[in-house]
């Protein structure tokens, strides 16, 4: 079991959009964990446009936190994507449930990392760092924790203190291996070798910018067909978007670091042994 926390730095770079669109085509049974405290399921108010009203998952958590135990909860709270394989654990509806989750974080790291008995990854969307009620132990405690950021100076500018701040966090812990960048939008203007050494950190993978794909996830647009060209090519529209491709990109780009990830670990512990 892996879990993959996406989070951000400053403005709204796609966190939500990312996670929904890296779930949707994981290449295991995954889990879609909405955590951002700021309330109100951005999922079900785009993707789902609205028509799915999200249950008060996060605060049968948090209820089931203090009464008897969020393991046993956790299977109950959790919802299947209309028109998917994919399990959801939507947010909360107002900021103001904020507090409320603060005991959660914790033994919902650990309620998540059991899912391992059951071939299930998780994916976070944690929403932007700083806020009231941010899930601090998902982040720093995640198999791979992606500061997602555009690579813009605006942006850069934003996440580049943020950047240091978790280089300390992660380092101090000694898993500075577990942090990295995700980049949406990789060329507008600048590049990943430029990031990276602007932040310190290591940039895992890229997505498109590919506005129209990504209103198919935001907004739930319809997705956008072929035209006529690409279908003469043989080429789909929504399925052969950049979007997606970069998607899939990034899936293999997320699960190949965890895997060297680990098999550093086990040299190391390995190590120790002898």
């Amino acid at each position: 079991m892996s879990l993959i926390v996406l989070t951000s730095a400053s403005g709204s770079p796609g966190v939500t959009t990312t996670a929904l669109g890296l779930a949707l085509g994981w290449p295991r049974p995954a889990v879609l964990v909405e955590a951002d405290p700021t309330g109100g399921s951005a999922i079900a108010a785009g993707y789902l446009r609205g028509e799915v009203v999200p249950p008060e998952a996060m605060i049968d958590l948090a209820l089931a936190q203090q009464r008897s135990s969020v393991l046993e909860a956790l299977p109950q709270v959790c919802q299947t994507l209309p028109g998917t394989t994919t399990t959801w654990v939507p947010s909360t509806r107002s900021h103001e449930q904020a507090r409320t989750l603060l005991a959660l974080w914790e033994p919902l790291v650990g309620a998540l990392r059991s899912l391992e008995a059951t071939g299930q990854d998780v994916i976070v969307d944690a929403g932007r760092l700083g806020l009231f009620g941010h899930p601090e132990p998902l982040v720093n405690q995640a198999d791979l924790a992606l500061l997602v950021i555009r690579t813009d100076m605006v942006s850069l500018s934003g996440a580049r203190s943020w950047a240091e701040t978790l280089r300390e966090r992660f380092s101090r812990a000694g898993g500075q291996a577990a942090l990295g960048v995700l980049l949406v939008g990789e060329g507008r203007p600048f590049h990943s070798r430029e990031v990276a050494r602007v932040l310190q950190l290591p940039v895992i993978t890229t997505v498109a910018w590919d506005p129209r794909a990504a209103e198919v996830l935001s907004l739930g647009a319809h997705p956008p067909k072929a035209g006529l060209r690409h279908r003469a090519a043989g080429r789909g529209g929504w399925e052969d978007s950049p979007l997606l491709r970069s998607y899939r990109g990034a899936r293999s780009a997320i699960t190949g670091r965890i895997r060297v990830n680990e098999e550093h670990l086990a040299t190391a512990g390995a190590g120790r042994q002898t």
